[in-house]
């Protein structure tokens, strides 16, 4: 009978709790609504700010999945992108631990008639209360309704937490619940899958764990038992974001869903090995079986969220393409977004060659989106402009979904084609169309780097504003080639494009020497240092891909370049054709004296 009474009182809790949760979100998303949406749209091409964004919108809201929710309506409205999305959700798992922070409030010691005594939960809750129905009842603002309703969610939150721990006492001098952890505590495998299941019936990762912190009041909870079931909570939320964002949404929304649940995932296992290790080694020892209280679940649950968001940031590009993998576009979809995909009809592969010619023409087309978005990107280093960034993420977007559409069909082309010419063409493409992919990735790289300029008010040196000017116009003269080389096969063309490539290169390295030399002599900031670099990087990288491009188009004919590219650029750079060292003299010439000169 007294088991029956202790879980009637324990799920009576936790029904306020979760009552008290939804109350206390309502009036704040009342009360910001509008807000919360202008923020999430504008802080968020950044992947660091979306990722801040995330976080702070979660805080405030105390809700990870009215945030991914939230967020899945922007995808639908056209506010947010994929890309957007994924660092929103980073930072919504951080963000949610703030309620963990919250209830730790239980452990403060107001013993000695302390003022901290108003701060402990059965103070706290009846002054929320009072607060609140005052500005509910008694004030007739729509402002002071909104603050009332977080107040009387708040007080009702304390409330159900202090009948969970009232509920869960008589646990402490529990044989049987002693014996219990013990299983589990042994067995960190089932504590993650009990975290999970739990988490899915309760459909609050932070209800989830607030009942393990009310457990934690009895004193036998200890931190080899605690985290496994943190971990699993982290997971379980996951099926609530994906059932949400699977019913009636976009493909995006499907696949923000999905990066919700690799992430976790990940973040999960990695942590699990680094937990495992740590613990074999001996790392603090006492840790482990010790006694854990509010404050310490509340703390790993923080770390474990904040270690695996910053560790999985920079792959925010990675679980996009994960997602993509796991929910495609339908054919039709995107056709419907991008006309031009509609040349790529699985008719003409009756007849090879019109494919090939249909796939051709596309992948050209996406070198000028490329090449277009790169000169876009390297404008922003003069001014940040919001308007643009947005341009640059919807090309790469489409260059990603040409990439996907065109790498189907030429697969399913390969078996229809027969002759050695289309073999050779089918080759080309397929390998093509990567190298331009990646040019289109570095746009938005460029992006990021211009927005961290701006954001930090880094400024660049006058001489540096100058090498870039001649470093970016050698950058589009390159573009143009491979375009242009690509559009007409054209083999002569094709030749040109290395000797300028190697004159590229000689100018990262001269602009990333002489860079160093203005660091030294404190002529340039360390940030703007930094910026700088990596733009020289990517500028480079960006001619390493065309001339990738070209080796592929003078492959197509040549078996000696096709079968080793490698040796057939050592031979061409240590050889005395006279065409190559012209070409390269002139561009020389053109680019590399001028930078040279340059004062």
């Amino acid at each position: 009978m007294d088991s029956i009474l202790m879980i009637i009182k324990l799920l009576g809790g936790l029904a306020m709790f979760l009552y008290g949760m939804e109350i206390m979100g309502d009036g704040l998303k009342q009360g910001s609504g509008n807000t919360l949406k202008n923020v999430l749209g504008k802080l968020t091409q950044n992947v660091f700010l979306g990722l801040l964004t995330g976080t702070l919108v979660t805080a405030i809201i105390q809700s990870s999945t009215a945030t991914i929710v939230l967020t899945v309506g922007l995808i639908g409205a056209g506010i947010l992108n994929l890309r957007q999305a994924v660092s929103i959700v980073l930072g919504a798992n951080i963000g949610t631990t703030v309620t963990a922070q919250i209830i730790r409030l239980m452990d403060i010691d107001s013993s000695g008639g302390s003022i901290l005594t108003f701060f402990k939960p059965d103070t706290l809750a009846p002054i929320a209360l009072i607060i609140g129905i005052i500005c509910v009842m008694f004030i007739k603002k729509e402002t002071s309704k909104n603050v009332g309703m977080i107040a009387l969610g708040f007080g009702i939150l304390f409330m159900g937490l202090l009948g969970m721990t009232d509920a869960v006492e008589p646990l402490s001098d529990s044989p049987e619940f002693a014996n219990l952890l013990g299983f589990f505590s042994d067995m960190p495998l089932l504590g993650i899958l009990t975290g999970l299941v739990l988490t899915v019936i309760v459909q609050s990762s932070s209800a989830m764990v607030g009942i393990l912190q009310a457990l934690s009041s009895t004193g036998v909870m200890t931190f080899d038992l605690v985290y496994p079931i943190i971990m699993g909570i982290n997971l379980g939320t996951c099926v609530t974001t994906a059932l949400v964002c699977s019913i009636g949404s976009s493909k995006d929304a499907k696949r923000t869903g999905i990066v919700h649940i690799v992430f976790n995932t990940i973040g999960t296992i990695l942590f699990m090995i680094v937990m495992t290790i740590l613990r074999n080694v001996g790392f603090m020892p006492d840790l482990w079986e010790g006694v854990v209280d509010s404050g310490v679940i509340a703390n790993f649950q923080t770390v474990f969220n904040l270690v695996t968001a910053i560790a999985l940031l920079p792959f925010t590009g990675l679980l996009v393409k994960i997602a993509c993998a796991f929910v495609k576009d339908d054919e039709e979809e995107a056709v419907d977004k991008y006309p031009e995909l509609a040349a790529l009809d699985s008719k003409l592969m009756m007849t090879p060659p019109l494919a090939l010619a249909e796939a051709t023409k596309l992948a050209v087309n996406m070198a000028q989106i490329a090449q277009k978005n790169i000169e876009r990107s390297l404008k922003q280093f003069k001014e940040y402009d919001e308007e643009r960034a947005t341009k640059i993420y919807a090309a790469e977007d489409k260059i990603d979904c040409f990439t996907d559409r065109t790498d189907h069909y030429l697969i399913e082309l390969s078996s229809h084609i027969k002759n050695a010419s289309d073999k050779r063409q089918h080759s080309m493409l397929m390998q093509c169309i990567r190298d331009i992919e990646r040019i289109g990735d570095y746009a938005t790289n460029f992006d990021e780097l211009a927005k961290k300029k701006a954001d930090t008010d880094v400024k660049f040196s006058k001489i540096a504003k100058k090498e870039l000017a001649v470093i970016n116009d050698a950058i589009d003269e390159i573009m143009r080639l491979t375009i242009e080389a690509m559009t007409d096969e054209n083999d002569y063309i094709a030749r040109r494009i290395e000797p300028l490539e190697e004159v590229i290169d000689d100018m990262v390295l001269l602009l990333k020497n002489r860079h160093t030399d203005r660091l030294c002599e404190g002529v340039c900031s360390i940030n703007a240092g930094l910026i700088f670099m990596d733009v020289l990087t990517y500028l480079e990288r960006t001619a390493d891909q065309c001339s990738n491009i070209a080796m592929f188009l003078l492959g197509k004919n040549n078996d000696e370049i096709s079968q080793n590219h490698h040796l057939y650029m050592q031979e061409l750079h240590a050889s005395t054709d006279q065409s190559y060292l012209a070409e390269q003299e002139n561009r020389r010439a053109q680019y590399l004296t001028p930078i040279k000169n340059l004062k």
